[in-house]
């Protein structure tokens, strides 16, 4: 046990490093760099989904990360694509992964998929995030796994809350396989500790509005440091 859990210690994948060679490649000029491509995989939230049916894609934080990415990186040809659909949990986005998000050749590969796992059996969830890694690690890809975004009906208080253990699950995944943890759930509870109500960060009870999706953003961004 005790090696078990250095190992995955030692594992862990650090914001300042792990895509030090992507942050290179983002700051080269042309006709040095070239076309960097990162994909949003998950369900309604990185699809854009706000109060459904509407869809705000602008206001989402595939979008939003392409904005600040730019910002930082002028010089970068970036493309970030969202293969994510609506209402779809992590078996589905596994039986998928190859044919619609390795196809495109990523850099990076961002999974969001621990609001739909709840209800599902925990191991197949967990075979399915599984998958995902492997595949993408095969082709060299990197992978940032995101926590959820809460739910309003959820009891984010409660380690048992189905929601929380998610967060658990997603969490010792990305010790495991030494690949970067975003930490949505994380950066809504420091929010809620300020003083923010959750309604002002939610468009309705399960998606986030765009205070919300800025949230994830901000943690997204810690893995492109330029120091």
């Amino acid at each position: 046990m005790i090696a078990a859990v250095a190992l995955a210690i030692a594992l862990q994948a650090e914001p300042k490093t792990y895509l030090q060679e992507t942050v290179a490649l983002m700051q080269k000029a042309w006709p040095q760099n070239r076309m960097v491509q990162i994909v949003c995989h998950g369900h309604s939230v990185p699809a854009g989904y706000f109060k459904t049916p509407t869809v705000d894609t602008f206001n989402a934080y595939p979008h939003l990360l392409h904005i600040e990415l730019k910002k930082l990186f002028p010089l970068a040809v970036i493309n970030v694509t969202v293969t994510a659909i609506g209402g779809e949990n992590s078996i589905s986005g596994a039986k998928r992964f190859a044919d619609d998000v390795l196809t495109k050749k990523p850099d990076i590969v961002a999974i969001d998929y621990g609001l739909n796992d709840r209800g599902i059996n925990s191991t197949a969830v967990k075979q399915a995030w599984q998958s995902m890694i492997d595949q993408a690690k095969a082709k060299g890809v990197k992978v940032l796994l995101l926590t959820p975004t809460p739910d309003q009906s959820a009891k984010m208080n409660n380690p048992t809350d189905p929601l929380n253990q998610q967060v658990d699950q997603i969490r010792s995944l990305a010790k495991e396989n030494g690949v970067g943890l975003v930490d949505s759930y994380a950066a809504f509870q420091t929010e809620l500790a300020k003083g923010t109500p959750l309604p002002n960060l939610m468009s309705q009870v399960n998606h986030p509005n765009r205070a919300g999706h800025d949230l994830v953003v901000h943690e997204l961004m810690k893995w492109f440091p330029t120091t």
